[in-house]
């Protein structure tokens, strides 16, 4: 172990954890100094909303912090039903099954439609989850060049006649590189091959579509999507993931993933907290307009000073900012903490070798002159 990471610090691949002493937001303490937070997930500024606080708060009052078993035995409460039937209603599905977290969200959800004889159809950028729920699920696993529909059919032509179910998995909005899946092709292909279709709208959900259902509303194709995995734990604010779809594969989840089955449940107060949160996302629309906003002009100005290439894909508030190696990347990293901007690099294996990069994520929260001043300050240190 010694070995492997000595090895990892010479490849500037080593990892430690940044340790904040605030609570998540646009901006937080780190080491006793006051810095932007331009990483995390928390796209509409909900973790710490006040209104998410409160409902958490009311929530152990009355049901306790833990839920005390899983989720078959006695950890189902009332609050985990009702998270449920919201969440359903709002993806528009039959269904909705909660999960610890968005990693067993993917792999509930892969291992209830695909098994040994079918095959799974992956985009080589998907998160590390998705590839893992894959691989583990008893399929035939193959990936296709990112968002390569050519490539994907080809494949399909190739392959499909081979195996009984067929399964196309993709990120909606891929977290690397803040790019959208081609749904609409992919739908296509899903109906001319037999296949299913799922997606993961993690990144997504809350920030995109006109009601903030996800990339699949804003592309147009919800109802080509058989399933749908999401996350409590981005813009929703709390932690968790989802599946939602036909209410055979949400039972057929309850009765054999066991990912649902050997785990606790998530604390009812979670529920609780996610509830209000979709309350905001349903009743505030004007946070993800202005987090697409602020995204909008800060790609802008990143594309002006030529670090990062411009674009026509719809905006998102994920912004890559590629470096090259993983030392280059670590390097510029440390220059924006040390000038009060916290965006850590992302190296391998998150992302290929050579592309390391600033992976700058927006929130609805972010103050447009500390934004200005990121881009400059980023501008000087390249």
């Amino acid at each position: 172990m010694e070995e492997s990471l000595a090895a990892l610090a010479a490849a500037d691949l080593l990892r430690r954890p940044v340790v904040a002493d605030s609570a998540a937001g646009p901006r937080m303490t780190i080491d006793g100094r006051e810095v932007v937070c331009l990483c995390g997930n928390d796209y509409l500024s909900l973790a710490a909303d006040p209104a998410i606080k409160a409902a958490a708060v009311a929530a152990i009052g009355r049901w306790g912090v833990g839920a005390g078993a899983s989720r078959l035995i006695s950890g189902t409460t009332r609050l985990h039903t009702e998270l449920e039937i919201q969440l359903a209603a709002f993806k528009g599905a039959q269904a909705a099954v909660v999960t610890s977290t968005g990693w067993a969200a993917n792999h509930v959800a892969v291992a209830a439609v695909a098994r040994k004889g079918d095959l799974v159809l992956c985009d080589k950028l998907n998160h590390a989850s998705i590839i893992d729920a894959c691989r583990a699920c008893g399929a035939q696993m193959r990936t296709y060049p990112h968002r390569d529909t050519r490539r994907l059919a080809a494949m399909l032509d190739r392959l499909r006649s081979r195996h009984g179910r067929c399964l196309i998995v993709t990120d909606s909005l891929f977290s690397m590189d803040g790019d959208l899946a081609p749904l609409a092709e992919l739908a296509v292909l899903k109906d001319r091959f037999e296949a299913l279709l799922m997606i993961d709208e993690a990144h997504a959900t809350g920030v995109l579509g006109e009601h903030g259902r996800g990339a699949a509303e804003l592309l147009g194709v919800e109802g080509a999507i058989d399933l749908t995995v999401g996350t409590l734990s981005k813009a929703l604010g709390a932690m968790g993931g989802f599946v939602a779809g036909p209410r055979v594969l949400i039972d057929t989840i309850v009765n054999t993933a066991r990912a649902f089955i050997y785990t606790t449940a998530i604390p009812p107060a979670i529920c609780a907290a996610a509830m209000e949160a979709l309350r905001i996302v349903r009743d505030q629309p004007q946070r993800r307009r202005r987090l697409l906003d602020l995204a909008a002009g800060l790609r802008g100005r990143l594309s002006e000073a030529g670090l990062m290439k411009p674009s026509n894909e719809p905006v998102t508030p994920i912004l890559p900012v590629i470096v090259g190696s993983a030392g280059d990347a670590l390097r510029v990293s440390r220059a924006m903490l040390e000038a009060g901007f916290l965006v850590p690099a992302i190296r391998p294996p998150t992302v290929t070798p050579n592309s390391s990069r600033l992976r700058v994520s927006l929130c609805s929260g972010h103050d447009q002159r500390d934004l200005e001043r990121f881009a400059d300050t980023l501008r000087a240190c390249f």
